[in-house]
């Protein structure tokens, strides 16, 4: 067993899972989104983002591609979140975590087209 492989993949699956967390719930309800959930996302991102750069192969360019849309998308998220609540002072409300969600759900995407990525290049090595 590679040890790097299992980091590498542990860290791809935490940060969709992560984000799926953060995703799921209604779009436009406070309550159901928790910031911390929104930044543990973040890190795990930015950790996984920095894992992917040592691959100098197609498929590792892909990889860095994908955690790169997710990982600017997740950041935006945050600091939406960020001004609204403590740069401007507001409450937060339907309207702003609606944004925050949507562009959760576009890292989410990303994130999964990496995991797919995973299990493909997973399946390949058994071959």
């Amino acid at each position: 067993m590679n040890l790097e492989k299992v980091i590498f993949g542990f860290f791809i699956i935490l940060a969709c899972t992560l984000n799926f967390g953060f995703f799921i719930g209604d779009i436009d309800r406070p309550e159901l989104h928790h910031p911390t959930e929104l930044a543990a996302a973040v890190v795990v991102n930015l950790i996984a983002l920095i894992l992917k750069f040592g691959d100098r192969t197609h498929l590792g360019a892909t990889h860095l591609a994908t955690s790169l849309v997710a990982s600017v998308q997740l950041v935006a998220a945050a600091l939406v979140w960020t001004v609204h609540v403590y740069i401007e002072g507001q409450a937060m409300d339907g309207n702003t975590i609606s944004t925050v969600v949507s562009l959760s759900g576009g890292a989410l995407l990303a994130n999964l087209i990496s995991v797919v990525l995973l299990i493909g290049e997973t399946l390949k090595q058994q071959r």
